[in-house]
């Protein structure tokens, strides 16, 4: 994600994005194979959680421009599921030198867009409301961390959607899809609201680009 520091946003004037790689490339082939065999819309999501779970970086854009980028790391990992089937993940986002000190906290809800809906998959961004108690989940044992029960008391208020969908034959990604046009409000950096593209890739990498705007919709 960008290199803001509480929403997923760019800022006034420039495009922020991030390509973010695995450690260990997150199941490629496996998810090729997997996906091949998917028929069903809980195939889906369940492929695109399993995706953006593991740990990422985005080392090698930071690398080749670093007056741009920052190499982050992104970590993800399931918290819960919901009754109905919606898988729940902790993410959290910090600069690799520090990750003990995460800057950007949310739970994503994963589940199949609804069957009105010309997508594949719905993810879901929440705040969380006691964000300190969730630092370093995923570097935790399960007994360390909050419940199943707390996990599901502590999802606040919605911040954002994307509505993703297979990517068509001949294309490097499994799944795009971005926000709404509107965006989602941000206030980092003079933006009045920001937009987010993301996409998954074969590789196992996460390309997730953030755009800030003002309210006159200048970039």
């Amino acid at each position: 994600m960008g290199s803001g520091e509480e929403d997923t946003g760019g800022g006034g004037g420039a495009v922020r994005g991030a390509v973010l790689k695995a450690l260990v490339v997150v199941g490629g082939v496996l998810l090729l194979r997997r996906l091949r065999r998917s028929t069903t819309r809980w195939d889906h999501a369940r492929a695109v959680a399993d995706a953006l779970s593991g740990e990422k970086f985005s080392r090698e854009q930071a690398r080749k421009d670093p007056d741009n980028y920052f190499n982050l790391r992104m970590l993800t990992c399931p918290a819960t599921e919901m009754v109905d089937g919606s898988r729940v993940l902790y993410f959290e986002q910090a600069f690799w030198r520090t990750p003990e000190k995460p800057f950007r906290q949310r739970f994503y809800m994963v589940k199949p867009c609804p069957k009105e809906m010309k997508c594949d998959v719905e993810l879901s961004s929440y705040a969380i409301r006691d964000a300190e108690e969730y630092k370093n989940f995923c570097d935790r044992s399960k007994d360390q961390r909050p419940q199943a029960e707390e996990v599901i008391a502590d999802i606040a208020e919605h911040l954002t959607t994307i509505h993703l969908s297979r990517c068509g034959r001949g294309k490097r990604c499994l799944y795009e899809g971005s926000t709404p046009p509107e965006g989602f409000p941000n206030n980092w950096s003079g933006a009045s609201y920001c937009t987010s593209d993301l996409s998954i890739h074969k590789n196992g990498e996460v390309h997730i680009w953030d755009k800030g705007f003002n309210d006159e919709g200048n970039q």
